[in-house]
């Protein structure tokens, strides 16, 4: 199956929101819609894309803050896929960041993830990876067939996410991003929720966070 991949970065500190969109059908899963939901959801009808689910890497504003915009534009329902261990961080806004400073919210998802789960939207297949550390219930979206992982903001380019933050880890997340990332093929594309994107071999060979 071909696919395509967009990418728009959204929201005030640069937030990489991805539509992973199967070519043949134009069912799109949109990947951490931070901000900016309804021109999100002018883009995917502009585009002829029919948007079939969102997954959500982690609860914080940045990533989770645009979502009830983007399916409001919508009549049918559109589920929200998120880890189990994160349902708190969504609903908390100390724990999401939206209380520190900016305009408190909670934010939901329809259904909670365990590690290892396979989920079967759009005509992909995807694996669900539980990688603690920049919060408890951090995850990333693994598509094996098309090689692409989708980080969130467990594993940046050369770099590891944030564990400054209420219930952060620097030992899970490193732990984590060894046992459950590294191990992927070298060739593997990975798109961050920040900054470029990078290959599994890279990080292997120069992360030194990981080393």
């Amino acid at each position: 199956m071909e696919y395509k991949l967009k990418q728009y970065m959204v929201g005030s500190i640069g937030t990489n929101c991805y539509l992973m969109i199967n070519a043949d059908t134009n069912e799109t899963i949109v990947i951490d819609p931070g901000a900016s939901g309804k021109e999100l959801s002018r883009k995917l009808k502009e585009d002829g894309c029919v948007l079939k689910a969102v997954l959500l890497t982690h609860g914080h504003y940045d990533h989770a803050g645009g979502v009830a915009d983007l399916l409001g534009e919508y009549e049918e329902e559109i589920p929200v896929y998120a880890h189990e261990n994160e349902k708190e961080t969504l609903k908390d806004p100390m724990l999401n960041l939206s209380g520190n400073g900016y305009r408190p919210e909670s934010y939901q998802a329809d259904h909670f993830l365990k590690d290892g789960e396979v989920l079967k939207l759009a005509g992909f297949s995807i694996t669900v990876l539980h990688t603690p550390g920049h919060t408890e219930g951090g995850c990333c979206f693994y598509f094996p067939e098309e090689k692409v992982l989708f980080s969130g903001d467990s594993l940046f380019c050369e770099s590891i996410g944030r564990t400054d933050f209420p219930r952060g880890s620097m030992s899970d997340l490193v732990r984590s991003v060894k046992e459950k990332l590294l191990v992927l093929p070298e060739d593997v594309n990975v798109y961050p929720g920040h900054d470029a994107a990078t290959t599994i071999g890279n990080e292997k060979r120069y992360n030194p966070f990981l080393s």
